[in-house]
């Protein structure tokens, strides 16, 4: 995960609303790019600055504002003053540790929630904090990184014939929202995959490496939970807001996104489990290895046994013992000692212990 030691610590002390960038540290510079849209043009333009952003804000088409990484402070700040955002949004927004949330003010809505995707290397999920600002007709988006997760819906901006084109601000946040929450369905599939060759390796060998996959993958499930879960609370607040920046006869498309959270959700709980039965099953076949070793070493030991005792009598020391003048003594003694094993070999066979 992040290191967040040293943005965290210079936060002690500080006052609510401190502007303080905490999260990965990223050699990136902030990024703005803003689409301008209604049904009759479509403006595309990326910046270096949004001094002057209140300029981009007009009545009769919507704004879409993306910022790329959150290491420039300034930029935050400069959007909070020209827009009226209260400091403590901005500092959640600067803030990537955030839990997902939604929260309603007078002239606008924050909403805060993970990308997850797929991550390169030992990780198996990479995790994104996107942040939404959502105002009349100006939607911003802040995220860490900068990628193209979002590349869909700049091409579908292309067709002024669709619904993006011609709705306003808050179908583009439902539009932004599904984007994000149906990117997980591509994690539930790698999951899948994962789980299944689990699966197949358990029932050819369980060996340590499997366990450590497991443990790796439960442990990313955590996470995910984590980030995930709180997205069904955060829109039952927003289909249960009455504010008048979300049209209510677009809330269909925001119990959409709900619904797409709780498939995403009880895949989620059935994988969980699904894991934890594997580890079951490994921890069950290496007790079983563990037995079958037991199981030979005690049959060795009860053949051992009867020989050890044979062999103690006859390596005393007592100067009058009968069979020690014997001609035929030392050979009856291999006779017993190849008999007995046989013997017990044949009883434990009968037996099925062996």
């Amino acid at each position: 995960m992040y290191n967040f030691v040293n943005a965290a610590s210079q936060k002690t002390g500080m006052p609510p609303g401190s502007l303080v960038h905490v999260g990965e540290d990223q050699a990136i510079e902030s990024r703005v790019s803003i689409v301008q849209y209604n049904k009759q043009r479509l403006e595309e333009k990326v910046v270096t600055s949004i001094e002057k952003v209140d300029q981009f804000q007009e009545a009769e088409a919507i704004t879409w504002v993306t910022i790329e990484g959150l290491k420039n402070v300034g930029l935050i700040e400069s959007i909070g003053r020209v827009f009226d955002i209260h400091p403590l949004v901005l500092e959640d927004i600067l803030n990537t540790q955030q839990r997902p949330k939604f929260e309603e003010f007078d002239d606008y809505l924050y909403i805060v929630l993970k990308d997850l995707s797929l991550a390169e290397g030992d990780s198996f999920v990479r995790y994104q904090q996107i942040s939404i600002l959502v105002l009349k007709n100006v939607v911003f988006i802040f995220k860490e990184y900068q990628d193209d997760i979002f590349l869909p819906l700049h091409k579908r901006l292309h067709n002024n014939k669709g619904k993006l084109r011609t709705l306003g601000a808050d179908y583009l946040t439902y539009v932004i929202l599904d984007t994000i929450v149906d990117k997980t369905f591509i994690i539930i599939d790698s999951l899948d995959e994962v789980v299944s060759s689990i699966e197949e390796d358990l029932s050819i060998n369980a060996t340590p490496e499997v366990l450590t996959t497991i443990q790796r993958i439960k442990h990313e499930l955590i996470y995910i939970r984590k980030y995930i879960s709180p997205l069904r609370d955060l829109l039952l607040e927003l289909l249960r807001s009455d504010t008048v920046l979300i049209d209510e006869k677009n809330h269909i498309y925001f119990r959409d996104v709900l619904d797409h959270v709780l498939r995403v959700t009880e895949s989620l709980e059935t994988y969980r489990d699904m894991l934890s039965s594997l580890l079951d099953i490994y921890m069950l076949s290496v007790s079983n290895k563990m037995n079958e070793v037991m199981k030979v070493l005690t049959i060795f030991a009860a053949i051992f046994i009867p020989l050890t005792f044979v062999a103690g009598i006859y390596g005393m020391n007592f100067e009058y013992m009968p069979e020690l003048k014997l001609k035929w003594g030392y050979p009856t003694v291999w006779l017993v000692f190849i008999i007995t094993p046989i013997g017990l070999i044949a009883y434990f066979k009968k037996k099925k212990w062996l």
